[in-house]
């Protein structure tokens, strides 16, 4: 019966896969920010990976994402080239969204080697040991696999494959309710307007996180790990695993700096999808409140939101 559950679910993520493979910013999302962070213009900088052949960049399918932040005063700027303690001495938070390896840019089929260098690795871990805040994002395959390296830097353990809802496939909803979202300063917010009681993500992978940190989203017992040789090929050789506990969002402190990790990309952006130009992301009906946790996570890793 499991058996038959996963090939349904299989079935129902490779049509969403079809439907949304051509994704475009959707430039008319703009939701009203009564009393914005910063004045315009004037708030943290804050540095989108640009140099790592990202597929979710800032003036492209992140372009929400820069719009939601810039209404919130922030600087928002793309990050081009290497990691480096010079390009980065002068960013407040540093976002990655699904960085990948040159040789996975068409191919998305193992092997998917890391999308950055030792060194690089190092020099961002060090940063935010001293003070940087970093908000990592890697998705499904191969983006999880391409983002592990850097990822278990910081003690947590990233996935290559995708995250499945075995009793009814599509996308995963996670609600303060069931507490598979969680209760935490990133959900909660520091008032009634910006608490968050849903979230919905659009197929990614899931994590395991290390002793310090704190889930955001958290899968329940329907859930399986899906790790197929290619991405979105699943057959009777795809290994899985149960996914209940593991992460799909998390944060912690380390050092003097601040970490927030997601499995999932697309429910921070705001896309139109395939030829019927599907809403996907925070411009979905059902993800209305996605917004609100983004803007939690990005005042949370500037500081503006205390223990």
């Amino acid at each position: 019966m499991m058996r038959i559950f996963i090939t349904v679910a299989l079935l129902l993520s490779l049509i969403s896969a079809k439907l949304f493979s051509q994704q475009v910013a959707d430039t008319a999302y703009n939701p009203l920010i009564l009393k914005p962070e910063y004045a315009i213009g004037k708030g943290s900088v804050v540095a989108i990976d640009e140099g790592h052949h990202n597929f979710h960049t800032a003036e492209v399918r992140y372009l929400p994402f820069t719009k939601l932040l810039r209404s919130d005063g922030y600087v928002v700027k793309g990050y081009e080239g290497k990691f480096r303690k010079s390009g980065l001495r002068k960013v407040r938070i540093l976002v990655i969204a699904n960085a990948l390896n040159k040789i996975n840019l068409v191919n998305w089929y193992l092997p998917t080697p890391p999308a950055f260098t030792p060194k690089e690795t190092e020099t961002v871990r060090r940063w935010v040991e001293n003070g940087g805040s970093l908000f990592l994002i890697a998705d499904h395959m191969p983006f999880g696999g391409a983002a592990a390296g850097l990822a278990s830097a910081f003690g947590f353990r990233f996935t290559n494959g995708f995250a499945a809802d075995t009793s009814a496939g599509g996308n995963a909803f996670f609600y303060r309710n069931d507490r598979t979202l969680v209760p935490s300063p990133l959900t909660n917010g520091r008032n009634s307007g910006e608490t968050v009681s849903k979230v919905v993500t659009f197929t990614g992978q899931a994590f395991q996180i290390p002793d310090g940190a704190r889930s955001v989203l958290q899968f329940d017992k329907r859930y399986l790990l899906l790790q197929p040789d290619t991405a979105w090929v699943f057959d009777a050789s795809t290994r899985y695993t149960p996914l209940e506990s593991w992460s799909q969002g998390a944060f912690m402190k380390y050092g003097k700096g601040r970490i927030v990790m997601f499995g999932e990309a697309a429910m921070f952006s705001a896309q139109l999808a395939g030829p019927s130009r599907a809403r996907v992301g925070m411009n979905s009906d059902f993800a209305e409140e996605n917004y609100k946790l983004l803007l939690n996570i990005i005042h949370w890793l500037d500081g503006r939101i205390k223990e």
